[in-house]
């Protein structure tokens, strides 16, 4: 196989990850909460010349040279994949149970069949048992959670739930209608850093190797949590529209130089090889 190959071969599959990458942001353009996919591109060279103290090799872009093939050092590759935590834009939706973080670092923490899970997406909805819970089903926790282990339940004869900034939820009934009578407080949760998060499906994160129960930094005060509100996805649809007509035209190049490699150098060198002169 002709070194060109490699490079060839290599630069498709970063340009088919790419393009999963932004197909996926792209379908979730109105996903409450949802936070976009970037990566990080480079090739090994570049990876060799700036990491070489690390690797076990002493001098290692010298005496590596004698067993690596030149033309691989050069084939791009995703170097890392990352999600961009950059808050979206939060709209009034004038839903009482819709609410909006009003920091990238806060989470809501809810329970799902896999564990405790963190998510930035507050629509959230009564279930048949007038329990908080998301779109999905998953119940919102409380900030007594770990005390109690119950969920957060509001009253069929509530007429008005208020929930305040600071997480604090109450609601007013018939019998008080003047005084607000104090139900439960939101659990909100503080990431330090961000990237030790990993996405899942459902728009949830989880921390993967780490027990969120012990890890996680339970609010205890902020004035974060907005009602009437919620965070719409950070994805910008243009840039993720320029990315793909991009990637599409990267692979229809690619594709042309590996049909001149394995056609017309082929075909040529038979030619040469097979040519009989006097």
């Amino acid at each position: 196989m002709q070194n060109g190959f490699y490079t060839v071969t290599g630069g498709m599959v970063t340009q088919f990850n790419r393009l999963d990458m932004i197909s996926e942001n792209l379908a979730n353009g109105r996903t409450n909460g949802y936070k976009e996919k970037r990566g990080v591109f480079g090739d090994y060279l570049r990876l060799a010349q700036n990491r070489r103290e690390e690797l076990p090799l002493p001098n290692q872009t010298k005496e590596a040279a004698k067993f690596l093939n030149r033309s691989v050092n050069r084939v791009p590759r995703m170097v890392e994949a990352y999600t961009d935590f950059t808050m979206g834009p939060i709209v009034e939706t004038g839903n009482p149970l819709d609410l909006a973080l009003g920091e990238k670092n806060l989470f809501f923490a809810v329970e799902t069949p896999a564990g405790i899970r963190l998510t930035r997406d507050g629509a959230f909805k009564l279930d048949d048992e007038g329990e908080l819970v998301t779109r999905e089903g998953y119940k919102v926790l409380s900030k007594n959670y770990f005390q109690n282990r119950q969920a957060i339940t509001i009253p069929y004869d509530a007429i008005d739930v208020s929930v305040g900034k600071d997480g604090r939820i109450e609601y007013l009934d018939k019998t008080a209608m003047e005084a607000p009578i104090y139900l439960d407080e939101l659990m909100v949760v503080r990431v330090d850093n961000l990237q030790d998060l990993e996405a899942e499906g459902d728009n949830l994160f989880a921390m993967p190797g780490k027990k969120l129960e012990k890890e996680m930094r339970i609010v205890t005060d902020t004035d974060a949590v907005h009602q009437y509100m919620i965070e719409k996805s950070n994805v910008n649809p243009v840039r993720e529209m320029t990315a793909l007509i991009e990637t599409n035209r990267l692979v229809e190049m690619y594709q042309k130089v590996m049909s001149a490699q394995m056609d017309d150098m082929n075909s040529d060198a038979i030619n040469k090889l097979a040519s009989v002169r006097a």
